[in-house]
Formats: structure tokens, C-alpha cells, sequence
């Protein structure tokens, strides 16, 4: 059997979500785990058995207390935050933990339409039979609704303001209504929804304020420290995806690329001495994730196996230069101010300078 290039938390983690199953504190009804155990899911710890849950979330527990207690109730809950703060991946092992599935997806894109979030007809039984339940096309939706799942809606704002609307019957009544077969679909206990949402996107729709309401929202802020980064990226990059040896980053090449992508995202160094521009991206912690990766993947097939600064320098420049003439100036500005000056850093202000051009 060939492996898929990326499990769902549900498979990859399963003995974690079979331990936490053993604990016997009040849960929701169609929850898997207590929120309890869902919050041990998600922060790390030991199940009843001792079985050690590795942390999925970096970051405050009140935040994570605060997204599990909506979701046992009847509102839905919305992640928000800038690109990078770890919304999807919150939004995939929430569901995971509380439903044991988090692949009723609704993938939000600018083409999305009113089929993804109610529901479509297959045309050819349509034609042949007329409007009946066969020829209907559930969508995630509305099959969380029957099954009492959870549903995960990603990219929120990227979808046209007249699909996001398509949710206010769902979350406000329970209910879709298929008036072509005079009936409605009523959600069964369980259900609920989880969106993710960003401000930082070209060409957003913003909710309509009576979406908004039905709606808790959680925001999810940028990794308050810089070792609280550096323990994200340590854990997300671990190994390459790709079939070779096991490389993995010295802590040192992590701690200067999380460095690199503060300083700019912040606008200015880490000691506050000196103020620098921003680039036009977001500089997030899943570039920073992407970049140390790409450096594995060099270090493994054209190097020695040990990440080094030439192996990162054409990944690191990729993910500041989303502007090619704005973001090139920001970035020969550091490499000059900053990264030259810096001790131990010379070879990345060469390596970094080389891929410039």
C-alpha cells in the first residue's frame, strides 16, 4: 500500500485519541472524547493510563478551553487570526478529538458556491427520475447535519458573501430546508461547526453581522515569544516528508530563521535597537516552518546531511520577496543592517546575498 503523503490527525494519532477515550468525566453528547481529554488532545500531557499526548497547539489553554466549551454548546465557532497562528490546524484536531473525523471539509476559495454549504442534485437521475432524495448531492454540511459531525469550514471570508449566508438557517434554525422535495434535513445532536477565518487576504468578504452572531469567536494571536515560535517550528518540521535520512535542523538554524521572520513581521530587532521595514508578506510561522523544510530536503540530497545557511538562504529570500521590487529592497536592507553586523551570522548575510543575485 503506498503511503499518503499526509495522514488526518485521526489516523496519525490514533493511539492518543484510543487512551484519552478511557477517561469517564461527563462528555457531550456524539463527543468521542470528554473536553476534558480534547483538551489534553490538544495541549499534551498523559491520559488516565499514562499514555504521553504530545502538544498540538503551542499557546494559551484558555484559548483552547475557550474553543472546546463552544462546541459542546449549540454556537459554532469561529478561529480567527492573521495567516500562520495555527487556525486550520486547531480547526482539523478539534475535529478529530470531538467527532473522530475531520474530513467533512468545506474548503472556502473564491469559486465556492451555495452547493458546498446546502446542497446540488446529480443531473442525470435528476433528469431521469425528477427532483427525488437519490438524486440529491449532500454537501458536508449537510451531511454533518444527518450524521451529528462536525463540519470544518476553512477560509471563511473567501467565499461570496451571498454563500456565506447560506449558513444563517443551518446555524440559527438547525435546519436546511430542500424545498424541491418539500422537506427539511434537522441536525442531529452533535453537529456544529468550526470556521477559520483571516483579514490579511486580498479580496476578502467580510461576514454579514448576522452570520457574525452566530458565531463564539476565538482569536488566535502570533506566537507571543520568540522560544514559544521556536518550539512550534521545532515540533512541525521534525523530519522531510520525502524518502531519504532523517535530517533534522539545528536548533541554532531554527532559532535565526524564527529570528529573521520576527524581526520583519515586528518591524524591528529582537533587542529593540533598531527599526526596520516590513515586507508585504506575512512573514507566519508556516513559511518559517516551509523554509526549514525546503532546508532539509537541500541538506539531504545536495549536501552533507547537516542544515546549513546555503541551504536555507533560496528558501528564506523566496518567502520575503512576495513583492519582487518593494520586498527586495526591505530585504537587502536587513541582510545589510542587520544580519551582517550580527556575530555568527555572516554566512547567512553571504548565502542569503548570493541568492539575491
Amino acid at each position: 500500500m503506498t503511503e499518503v503523503l499526509r495522514q488526518h490527525p485521526e489516523h496519525e494519532r490514533a493511539d492518543e485519541l484510543v487512551a484519552l477515550a478511557s477517561d469517564d468525566g461527563p462528555r457531550p453528547v456524539g463527543w468521542k472524547l470528554t473536553p476534558a481529554a480534547v483538551r489534553t488532545f490538544l495541549l499534551g500531557g498523559a491520559a488516565a493510563d499514562g499514555t504521553p499526548i504530545t502538544p498540538k497547539y503551542i499557546g494559551s489553554p484558555r484559548l483552547m478551553e475557550t474553543a472546546i466549551a463552544t462546541l459542546a454548546t449549540d454556537r459554532a465557532l469561529l478561529l480567527l487570526g492573521v495567516p500562520g497562528t495555527a487556525k486550520s490546524w486547531v480547526s482539523e484536531h478539534l475535529a478529530a478529538a470531538i467527532a473522530g473525523d475531520s474530513t467533512l471539509l468545506v474548503q472556502g476559495t473564491a469559486g465556492t458556491d451555495e452547493t458546498a454549504v446546502r446542497y446540488g442534485w446529480n443531473y442525470a437521475r435528476l433528469l431521469t427520475d425528477g427532483p427525488s432524495v437519490a438524486a440529491l448531492v449532500k454537501s458536508p454540511v449537510l451531511r454533518g447535519m444527518e450524521e451529528g459531525r462536525l463540519v470544518r469550514v476553512e477560509e471563511l471570508t473567501r467565499i461570496p458573501s451571498e454563500v456565506q449566508d447560506g449558513l444563517l438557517t443551518v446555524l440559527s434554525e438547525k435546519s436546511l430546508p430542500v424545498p424541491e422535495l418539500g422537506i427539511e434535513v434537522q441536525a442531529r445532536r452533535g453537529f456544529n461547526l468550526i470556521a477559520t477565518a483571516n483579514d490579511r487576504d486580498k479580496g476578502v468578504n467580510e461576514p454579514s453581522s448576522a452570520l457574525m452572531r452566530r458565531f463564539n469567536v476565538v482569536v488566535l494571536p502570533p506566537p507571543a515569544t520568540a522560544d514559544e515560535e521556536v518550539r512550534i517550528v521545532q515540533q512541525r518540521v521534525g523530519g522531510p516528508s520525502i524518502q531519504g535520512p532523517a535530517v533534522v535542523p539545528a536548533l541554532e538554524e531554527i532559532k535565526r530563521v524564527v529570528t529573521v521572520f520576527r524581526e520583519l513581521r515586528n518591524g524591528q530587532t529582537e533587542d529593540q535597537k533598531t527599526k526596520l521595514k516590513s515586507p508585504s508578506g506575512t512573514m507566519s510561522v508556516a513559511e518559517a516552518i516551509a523554509v526549514l523544510q525546503h532546508g532539509v530536503a537541500m541538506a539531504t540530497f545536495y549536501g552533507d546531511g547537516v542544515v546549513r545557511a546555503d541551504d536555507l538562504a533560496g528558501a528564506l529570500t523566496g518567502a520575503v520577496l512576495k513583492d519582487p521590487v518593494q520586498d527586495r529592497v526591505v530585504w537587502l536592507e536587513y541582510l545589510k543592517t542587520v544580519a551582517r553586523e550580527r556575530a555568527g551570522w555572516k554566512d547567512l548575510y553571504r548565502a542569503c546575498t548570493e541568492a539575491l543575485g
